[in-house]
Protein backbone atom coordinates (compact mmCIF):
# COMPACT_ATOMS: atom_id res chain seq x y z
CA UNK A 1 0.00 0.00 0.00
CA UNK A 2 2.79 2.34 0.93
CA UNK A 3 4.59 1.66 -2.38
CA UNK A 4 1.40 2.20 -4.38
CA UNK A 5 0.76 5.49 -2.55
CA UNK A 6 4.33 6.62 -3.10
CA UNK A 7 4.02 5.81 -6.80
CA UNK A 8 0.86 7.87 -7.05
CA UNK A 9 2.58 10.73 -5.22
CA UNK A 10 5.47 10.63 -7.67
CA UNK A 11 3.03 10.67 -10.62
CA UNK A 12 1.13 13.58 -9.07
CA UNK A 13 4.35 15.49 -8.46
CA UNK A 14 5.45 14.88 -12.04
CA UNK A 15 2.07 16.05 -13.34
CA UNK A 16 2.15 19.21 -11.22
CA UNK A 17 5.72 19.92 -12.33
CA UNK A 18 4.61 19.59 -15.94
CA UNK A 19 1.75 22.00 -15.36
CA UNK A 20 4.08 24.47 -13.72
CA UNK A 21 6.52 24.23 -16.61
CA UNK A 22 3.69 24.73 -19.10
CA UNK A 23 2.50 27.78 -17.17
CA UNK A 24 6.03 29.15 -16.97
CA UNK A 25 6.44 28.69 -20.71
CA UNK A 26 3.52 30.99 -21.43
CA UNK A 27 4.43 34.47 -22.64
CA UNK A 28 2.31 37.07 -20.86
CA UNK A 29 2.32 40.41 -22.66
CA UNK A 30 1.60 43.56 -20.67
CA UNK A 31 0.24 46.59 -22.52
CA UNK A 32 -0.14 50.30 -21.71
CA UNK A 33 -3.00 52.56 -22.78
CA UNK A 34 -3.76 56.08 -21.61
CA UNK A 35 -7.49 56.10 -22.43
CA UNK A 36 -10.58 54.84 -20.54
CA UNK A 37 -11.82 51.29 -21.28
CA UNK A 38 -14.64 52.33 -23.64
CA UNK A 39 -12.41 54.50 -25.87
CA UNK A 40 -11.84 53.26 -29.47
CA UNK A 41 -8.13 52.67 -28.84
CA UNK A 42 -8.93 50.69 -25.69
CA UNK A 43 -11.54 48.47 -27.35
CA UNK A 44 -9.18 47.78 -30.26
CA UNK A 45 -6.28 46.89 -27.94
CA UNK A 46 -8.53 44.50 -26.02
CA UNK A 47 -9.47 42.91 -29.34
CA UNK A 48 -5.76 42.52 -30.13
CA UNK A 49 -5.29 40.62 -26.88
CA UNK A 50 -8.28 38.40 -27.57
CA UNK A 51 -7.05 37.54 -31.08
CA UNK A 52 -3.52 36.71 -29.92
CA UNK A 53 -4.78 34.53 -27.08
CA UNK A 54 -7.23 32.68 -29.35
CA UNK A 55 -4.73 32.12 -32.15
CA UNK A 56 -2.05 30.78 -29.81
CA UNK A 57 -4.55 28.58 -27.92
CA UNK A 58 -3.83 30.56 -24.77
CA UNK A 59 -0.07 30.14 -25.00
CA UNK A 60 0.35 33.90 -25.07
CA UNK A 61 -1.69 35.77 -22.52
CA UNK A 62 -2.30 39.49 -23.10
CA UNK A 63 -3.37 42.15 -20.61
CA UNK A 64 -3.83 45.84 -21.46
CA UNK A 65 -3.88 48.33 -18.58
CA UNK A 66 -6.13 51.23 -19.52
CA UNK A 67 -6.49 54.76 -18.10
CA UNK A 68 -2.71 55.20 -17.68
CA UNK A 69 -2.64 52.71 -14.79
CA UNK A 70 1.03 52.02 -15.54
CA UNK A 71 2.01 55.70 -15.62
CA UNK A 72 1.60 58.75 -17.84
CA UNK A 73 2.58 58.56 -21.50
CA UNK A 74 6.16 59.84 -21.14
CA UNK A 75 6.82 57.29 -18.38
CA UNK A 76 5.28 54.53 -20.47
CA UNK A 77 7.53 55.34 -23.43
CA UNK A 78 10.58 54.88 -21.20
CA UNK A 79 9.17 51.68 -19.73
CA UNK A 80 8.50 50.08 -23.10
CA UNK A 81 11.98 50.97 -24.35
CA UNK A 82 13.52 49.13 -21.40
CA UNK A 83 11.08 46.21 -21.42
CA UNK A 84 8.95 47.10 -18.40
CA UNK A 85 5.96 47.18 -20.77
CA UNK A 86 5.60 44.86 -23.77
CA UNK A 87 3.28 46.84 -26.05
CA UNK A 88 1.39 50.12 -26.27
CA UNK A 89 -0.30 52.59 -28.59
CA UNK A 90 1.30 56.06 -28.64
CA UNK A 91 0.61 59.27 -30.47
CA UNK A 92 3.68 60.09 -32.57
CA UNK A 93 4.21 63.53 -31.03
CA UNK A 94 5.99 62.33 -27.85
CA UNK A 95 8.15 60.05 -30.01
CA UNK A 96 9.64 63.02 -31.89
CA UNK A 97 12.63 63.29 -29.59
CA UNK A 98 13.65 59.63 -29.92
CA UNK A 99 12.65 58.92 -33.55
CA UNK A 100 13.35 62.06 -35.66
CA UNK A 101 11.48 60.69 -38.69
CA UNK A 102 8.19 60.92 -36.76
CA UNK A 103 8.46 64.72 -36.71
CA UNK A 104 7.35 64.94 -40.33
CA UNK A 105 3.98 63.40 -39.46
CA UNK A 106 3.44 65.82 -36.58
CA UNK A 107 4.14 69.05 -38.45
CA UNK A 108 1.08 71.28 -38.80
CA UNK A 109 -0.93 70.62 -41.96
CA UNK A 110 1.46 67.88 -43.14
CA UNK A 111 -1.53 65.74 -44.16
CA UNK A 112 -4.34 66.91 -46.43
CA UNK A 113 -7.00 64.86 -44.65
CA UNK A 114 -7.47 61.83 -42.41
CA UNK A 115 -7.91 59.68 -45.52
CA UNK A 116 -4.63 61.01 -46.90
CA UNK A 117 -2.92 60.14 -43.62
CA UNK A 118 -4.19 56.55 -43.89
CA UNK A 119 -2.87 56.18 -47.43
CA UNK A 120 0.54 57.51 -46.40
CA UNK A 121 0.96 55.48 -43.22
CA UNK A 122 -0.33 52.22 -44.73
CA UNK A 123 2.23 52.51 -47.54
CA UNK A 124 6.04 52.66 -47.91
CA UNK A 125 6.35 55.91 -45.92
CA UNK A 126 4.71 54.36 -42.88
CA UNK A 127 6.86 51.25 -43.25
CA UNK A 128 10.05 53.32 -43.27
CA UNK A 129 8.99 55.30 -40.19
CA UNK A 130 8.21 52.04 -38.38
CA UNK A 131 11.64 50.67 -39.36
CA UNK A 132 13.31 53.78 -37.91
CA UNK A 133 11.70 53.04 -34.54
CA UNK A 134 13.89 49.97 -34.04
CA UNK A 135 16.80 52.26 -33.13
CA UNK A 136 14.70 53.27 -30.10
CA UNK A 137 14.08 49.61 -29.19
CA UNK A 138 10.54 49.72 -30.58
CA UNK A 139 8.85 47.64 -33.29
CA UNK A 140 6.00 49.45 -35.04
CA UNK A 141 3.24 47.08 -36.18
CA UNK A 142 0.16 49.13 -37.08
CA UNK A 143 -1.22 52.66 -37.38
CA UNK A 144 -4.23 53.85 -35.40
CA UNK A 145 -6.31 56.95 -36.12
CA UNK A 146 -6.47 59.94 -33.78
CA UNK A 147 -8.35 62.35 -36.01
CA UNK A 148 -7.68 66.04 -36.44
CA UNK A 149 -6.64 68.19 -33.48
CA UNK A 150 -7.99 71.69 -32.88
CA UNK A 151 -7.73 74.35 -30.16
CA UNK A 152 -10.18 74.85 -27.30
CA UNK A 153 -10.22 77.31 -24.41
CA UNK A 154 -12.27 78.82 -21.61
CA UNK A 155 -12.54 82.05 -23.61
CA UNK A 156 -13.88 82.76 -27.13
CA UNK A 157 -11.75 81.55 -30.05
CA UNK A 158 -13.20 82.91 -33.27
CA UNK A 159 -10.04 83.52 -35.28
CA UNK A 160 -6.26 83.26 -35.16
CA UNK A 161 -6.11 86.65 -33.42
CA UNK A 162 -7.99 85.26 -30.41
CA UNK A 163 -5.11 82.89 -29.65
CA UNK A 164 -2.72 85.74 -28.84
CA UNK A 165 -1.53 85.40 -25.25
CA UNK A 166 -3.74 82.38 -24.52
CA UNK A 167 -2.07 79.71 -22.36
CA UNK A 168 -2.39 76.43 -24.25
CA UNK A 169 -1.46 73.02 -22.90
CA UNK A 170 0.64 71.02 -25.38
CA UNK A 171 2.19 67.58 -25.44
CA UNK A 172 5.86 67.39 -24.48
CA UNK A 173 7.15 68.12 -27.99
CA UNK A 174 9.37 70.84 -29.44
CA UNK A 175 7.20 70.89 -32.58
CA UNK A 176 4.02 71.49 -30.60
CA UNK A 177 5.62 74.22 -28.52
CA UNK A 178 6.88 75.98 -31.65
CA UNK A 179 3.50 75.62 -33.36
CA UNK A 180 1.58 77.23 -30.50
CA UNK A 181 4.13 80.01 -30.06
CA UNK A 182 4.01 80.76 -33.81
CA UNK A 183 0.33 81.58 -33.30
CA UNK A 184 1.17 84.04 -30.52
CA UNK A 185 -0.11 81.77 -27.76
CA UNK A 186 1.84 80.55 -24.73
CA UNK A 187 2.71 76.84 -24.88
CA UNK A 188 2.63 74.92 -21.59
CA UNK A 189 3.60 71.21 -21.60
CA UNK A 190 1.47 69.33 -19.05
CA UNK A 191 0.69 65.59 -18.71
CA UNK A 192 -2.66 64.72 -20.28
CA UNK A 193 -4.15 63.51 -17.00
CA UNK A 194 -3.59 66.92 -15.38
CA UNK A 195 -5.17 69.09 -18.09
CA UNK A 196 -8.71 69.27 -16.68
CA UNK A 197 -7.61 70.61 -13.29
CA UNK A 198 -5.04 72.87 -14.97
CA UNK A 199 -7.82 74.56 -16.95
CA UNK A 200 -10.06 74.79 -13.89
CA UNK A 201 -7.30 76.32 -11.75
CA UNK A 202 -6.12 78.75 -14.43
CA UNK A 203 -2.70 77.19 -14.96
CA UNK A 204 -3.72 77.07 -18.64
CA UNK A 205 -6.64 78.57 -20.55
CA UNK A 206 -7.11 75.61 -22.84
CA UNK A 207 -5.51 72.86 -24.89
CA UNK A 208 -5.73 71.18 -28.29
CA UNK A 209 -7.08 67.78 -29.18
CA UNK A 210 -9.57 65.79 -31.25
CA UNK A 211 -13.33 65.47 -30.72
CA UNK A 212 -13.29 62.21 -28.69
CA UNK A 213 -10.51 63.35 -26.35
CA UNK A 214 -12.10 66.78 -25.90
CA UNK A 215 -15.34 65.07 -24.89
CA UNK A 216 -14.25 61.92 -23.00
CA UNK A 217 -11.73 63.81 -20.84
CA UNK A 218 -14.40 66.28 -19.75
CA UNK A 219 -12.30 69.16 -21.10
CA UNK A 220 -15.38 70.42 -22.97
CA UNK A 221 -16.93 71.20 -19.57
CA UNK A 222 -14.03 73.44 -18.52
CA UNK A 223 -13.18 74.92 -21.94
CA UNK A 224 -16.38 75.59 -23.84
CA UNK A 225 -14.93 77.27 -26.94
CA UNK A 226 -13.62 75.01 -29.74
CA UNK A 227 -12.19 76.35 -33.01
CA UNK A 228 -11.84 73.71 -35.73
CA UNK A 229 -8.52 74.78 -37.23
CA UNK A 230 -7.49 71.09 -37.56
CA UNK A 231 -3.81 72.00 -37.31
CA UNK A 232 -2.52 68.44 -37.04
CA UNK A 233 -3.66 64.99 -38.11
CA UNK A 234 -1.24 62.79 -36.22
CA UNK A 235 -1.34 58.99 -36.44
CA UNK A 236 -0.85 56.74 -33.46
CA UNK A 237 1.37 53.68 -33.58
CA UNK A 238 0.95 50.22 -32.10
CA UNK A 239 4.44 49.32 -30.86
CA UNK A 240 6.07 46.32 -29.20
CA UNK A 241 9.28 46.30 -27.17
CA UNK A 242 12.04 44.95 -29.45
CA UNK A 243 13.30 42.53 -26.82
CA UNK A 244 9.81 41.09 -26.43
CA UNK A 245 9.46 40.87 -30.21
CA UNK A 246 12.80 39.12 -30.69
CA UNK A 247 11.81 36.39 -28.21
CA UNK A 248 8.75 35.43 -30.26
CA UNK A 249 8.94 32.61 -32.78
CA UNK A 250 8.39 33.43 -36.45
CA UNK A 251 4.90 31.94 -36.20
CA UNK A 252 4.01 33.99 -33.13
CA UNK A 253 5.39 37.17 -34.69
CA UNK A 254 3.01 36.70 -37.60
CA UNK A 255 0.10 36.13 -35.21
CA UNK A 256 0.95 39.27 -33.21
CA UNK A 257 1.51 41.41 -36.31
CA UNK A 258 -1.74 40.29 -37.95
CA UNK A 259 -3.70 40.85 -34.74
CA UNK A 260 -2.26 44.37 -34.44
CA UNK A 261 -3.21 45.19 -38.05
CA UNK A 262 -6.73 43.84 -37.55
CA UNK A 263 -7.09 45.83 -34.34
CA UNK A 264 -6.10 48.98 -36.26
CA UNK A 265 -8.89 48.43 -38.78
CA UNK A 266 -11.37 48.01 -35.93
CA UNK A 267 -10.04 51.11 -34.20
CA UNK A 268 -10.49 53.25 -37.31
CA UNK A 269 -14.11 52.16 -37.66
CA UNK A 270 -14.82 52.76 -33.98
CA UNK A 271 -12.97 56.07 -34.16
CA UNK A 272 -15.21 57.45 -36.91
CA UNK A 273 -18.28 56.42 -34.92
CA UNK A 274 -16.93 57.93 -31.70
CA UNK A 275 -16.01 61.22 -33.41
CA UNK A 276 -19.60 61.66 -34.57
CA UNK A 277 -20.96 60.75 -31.13
CA UNK A 278 -18.56 63.09 -29.31
CA UNK A 279 -19.30 66.00 -31.62
CA UNK A 280 -23.03 65.48 -31.13
CA UNK A 281 -22.65 65.42 -27.34
CA UNK A 282 -20.48 68.56 -27.22
CA UNK A 283 -22.81 70.50 -29.51
CA UNK A 284 -25.80 69.40 -27.42
CA UNK A 285 -24.03 70.78 -24.33
CA UNK A 286 -24.18 74.23 -25.92
CA UNK A 287 -20.47 74.74 -26.47
CA UNK A 288 -19.36 77.33 -29.02
CA UNK A 289 -17.98 75.59 -32.11
CA UNK A 290 -16.27 77.71 -34.76
CA UNK A 291 -15.80 76.07 -38.17
CA UNK A 292 -13.11 77.65 -40.35
CA UNK A 293 -13.73 77.78 -44.09
CA UNK A 294 -10.38 79.49 -44.66
CA UNK A 295 -7.35 78.19 -42.76
CA UNK A 296 -4.76 80.13 -44.75
CA UNK A 297 -3.88 82.41 -41.81
CA UNK A 298 -3.06 79.37 -39.67
CA UNK A 299 -1.10 77.69 -42.47
CA UNK A 300 0.92 80.85 -43.21
CA UNK A 301 1.77 81.22 -39.51
CA UNK A 302 3.43 77.80 -39.58
CA UNK A 303 6.29 78.85 -41.90
CA UNK A 304 8.76 79.39 -39.01
CA UNK A 305 7.89 75.93 -37.67
CA UNK A 306 8.75 74.34 -41.01
CA UNK A 307 11.96 76.35 -41.25
CA UNK A 308 13.00 75.11 -37.82
CA UNK A 309 12.06 71.44 -38.03
CA UNK A 310 11.84 70.46 -41.70
CA UNK A 311 15.47 71.43 -42.30
CA UNK A 312 16.63 68.10 -40.85
CA UNK A 313 17.29 65.87 -43.91
CA UNK A 314 15.57 62.89 -42.23
CA UNK A 315 12.45 64.95 -41.60
CA UNK A 316 12.51 66.73 -44.97
CA UNK A 317 12.76 63.45 -46.86
CA UNK A 318 9.73 61.96 -45.10
CA UNK A 319 7.76 65.21 -45.45
CA UNK A 320 8.40 65.39 -49.20
CA UNK A 321 7.25 61.81 -49.59
CA UNK A 322 4.11 62.50 -47.53
CA UNK A 323 3.18 65.45 -49.70
CA UNK A 324 3.85 63.46 -52.89
CA UNK A 325 1.14 60.93 -52.00
CA UNK A 326 -2.19 61.77 -53.61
Amino acid sequence: MIKRFAGKAVCLTTLMSGLLLTSAAQADLKGWNGHPPDYPVSVAMDQFGKLVSERTDGRIGVKTYHSAQLGEQDDAIEQIQFGGIDFAVFNLVPLNNIVPQTQATTLPYAFKSVEHMHRVMDGPVGADIAAAMESANLVGLAWYDSGARSFYANKPLNSIQDLKGVKIRVQNSDVNVAMVEALGANATPIPYGEVYTAIQSGVVDGAENNWPSYESSGHYEAAKHYILDQHTIVPEVFVVNKGTWDKLSAEDKEIVRTAALESAQLQRTLWAEREAKSEELVRAAGNTIVELEDKSAFIDAMKPVYEQFASDPKVRSILDRIQAVE
